[in-house]
């Protein structure tokens, strides 16, 4: 699909290199100059839709001054049969395109053919990219945190997959290791303790304290009874873990889905161990000379791959540290699977991960440029004006079921994915409800709906959407029209921006632009009334523009409703 902004650009390079080839080639301007030709969008309309600085980055080289270089470029310029209608020079050299009506015309025609698949590009070409996100701790409720993360991952997973390629959602569930054994003992202690009471049975210290576990222990107690506690310790403990997790998970699953995530792959750390997966990685980095060992420890000469500091991967005791697993995982998903690309959503706390797991592929030899991170901070909740931290139903900390009964789906995803990765988002809970154009996503869906409303109301009138061969588009010159059809134009851009950088707030951000550039255009242009060419163009203008917010709200995972 054409990308109309690539297009445009990629035009007035071709323009300017052959104006300057021109003017060379008739003694207007020295040959040989050697800048390569850009187009920049000005921030301002009045400087143009397009403008490029070549006049002024040429100038020193050509020896003439910038002004000099841009009235001899523009006096070579043609501009027949582009997409461009005139050209002017503005301030000490550079040299503005102005759209012509054929831009306007095909934007609008190119939404037209493609419907909810305009916007899409083949910048990924089919390559496979895996997004793992979430990827909670699964002894505990998930957090806000989880709940930014998640939004962040599956609108990144959306967006990659509009712009071309082959997507995974993965969950990475940490179902081994000391924290569940830890899991394990706290849920049996509270077992032991609803059957001997709270003074007979001691609660380890390093245990998990939440009421989380308290309601574990009971649920386990009502479905077994207490005949359990008689088992041997490991093998009771061994049930509880099993009983917890199931639990938890499937805890975790529903959550999920009620947020509008739904994951390819749930990936048990419990499957590489198991397989011998993480004992044959360990293997290969002995084989590979890139360990040694220390007080009976298999240490990783991480400092020979960035790292500050050797890590250790095999404990003097024998077991695995998480950083080892955390290796075995990693090439499981490029050696066992094959993926071209993988992004790993993490909170900006861990931040030191992205050197040490690059570092850990390193060292088995696979390309860790081939890993990426989207690193996103942390929450704050308000409500009332105060910082929200606890649940008024459960007594504890806001989990992601906690916000999601307080706060409308659709208000959740967006909001969370209002603002870059790297910033902290300040969650305003009395806002995320609010039926006004405060609230961005009421915004965004009122223009939505207000278009699906106006749209029906035309079609009980006689005046349905016109086919495209029925529309004169040189009819839509009003300034409003005009700047919400270089918005519409901008999506494929969009989408490419968004993959690329791995920032899905620009889709939020860009349909706040639409909804603005909508919002002014119904204040400036009547449909009903007007002259039936003049109608038509602006029908098809209306109905576009539903089109692309609709397409982007999906990609959101939020609503795009026809009534509000």
């Amino acid at each position: 699909m054409k990308n109309p902004v690539d297009f445009a650009k990629n035009q007035l390079t071709e323009i300017v290199s052959a104006a300057y080839k021109k003017a060379s080639d008739g003694g207007a301007l020295p040959p040989g100059a050697e800048v390569t030709i850009t187009a920049e969008i000005p921030r301002d309309a009045q400087n143009g839709d397009y403008a490029t600085s070549f006049a002024l980055a040429a100038a020193k080289q050509l020896k003439r001054s910038p002004r000099d270089v841009a009235t001899a470029l523009c006096e070579n310029i043609n501009l027949e049969n582009s997409l461009f209608s005139s050209v002017e020079i503005a301030g000490p050299g550079f040299i503005n395109f102005r759209l012509s009506d054929k831009w306007y015309s095909d934007v609008l025609l190119s939404i037209s053919e493609n419907a909810e698949n305009y916007g899409r590009t083949d910048d990924g070409a089919g390559r496979t990219v895996q997004v793992e996100f979430v990827s909670a701790n699964p002894t505990g409720p998930m957090t806000i945190g989880n709940a930014r993360g998640g939004v962040l991952g599956d609108s990144l997973a959306a967006v990659l997959d509009f712009a071309g390629w082959k997507v995974t959602r993965e969950f990475y569930l940490n179902d081994a290791g000391n924290q569940v054994e830890l899991f394990g003992c706290s849920i049996d202690a509270r077992y032991r303790q609803l059957i001997l009471g709270e003074d007979k049975v001691e609660f380890p210290d390093d245990g998990y304290h939440g009421d989380d576990i308290r309601e574990l222990a009971a649920a386990f107690r009502a479905e077994f009874g207490d005949e359990i506690a008689n088992l041997p310790d490991e093998e009771r403990r061994e049930k509880m873990v099993t009983f917890g997790l199931s639990s938890n998970v499937a805890r975790m699953k529903r959550d999920l889905e009620r947020y509008g995530i739904n994951y390819d792959v749930w990936f048990p750390e419990s499957d590489l161990h198991n397989s011998g997966y993480v004992k044959e990685t360990m293997d290969m980095l002995i084989e590979r000379g890139v360990t040694y060992e220390k007080e009976g420890a298999i240490w990783l000469k991480s400092t020979d791959f960035g790292l500050e500091k050797d890590e250790v991967l095999i404990r003097s005791n024998g077991f695995y540290t998480y950083y080892a697993v955390d290796i075995a995982y990693h090439r499981n998903k490029f050696e066992k699977r094959g993926f071209d690309k993988v992004i790993d959503c993490l909170g900006a706390d861990h931040h030191g991960h992205t050197i040490r797991f690059r570092a850990g592929l390193d060292a088995l030899g696979i390309d860790s440029t081939k890993l990426d991170f989207l690193l996103f901070q942390f929450v704050r909740l308000y409500k009332d004006g105060e910082l929200f931290k606890v649940s008024k139903r459960s007594g504890r900390a806001i989990s992601l079921a906690d916000l999601l009964d307080e706060v409308p789906l659709d208000a959740t995803r967006f909001l969370f994915n209002m603002q870059t990765a790297g910033s902290v988002i300040e969650f305003d809970m009395d806002l995320a409800i609010k039926e006004s154009s405060d609230n961005p996503i009421y915004y965004v869906q009122y223009a939505h709906a207000r278009i699906c409303s106006l749209l029906s109301a035309l079609a009980s009138e006689g005046d349905e959407i016109p086919n495209i061969s029925e529309v004169d588009f040189s009819l839509l010159t009003d300034s409003s029209e005009r700047e919400l059809i270089k918005i519409l134009g901008a999506f494929p851009e969009q989408i490419r921006a968004c993959a690329r950088d791995y920032e899905p707030s620009g889709i939020n951000r860009y349909l706040m632009e639409i909804a603005g550039a909508f919002h002014r255009f119904y204040a400036a242009c009547r449909i009903r009334g007007e002259a039936d060419a003049l109608k038509k163009a602006r029908l098809l203008l209306v109905s576009s523009t539903k089109t692309v917010l609709g397409t982007g709200l999906k990609l959101l995972g939020v609503g795009a409703p026809e009534r509000m």
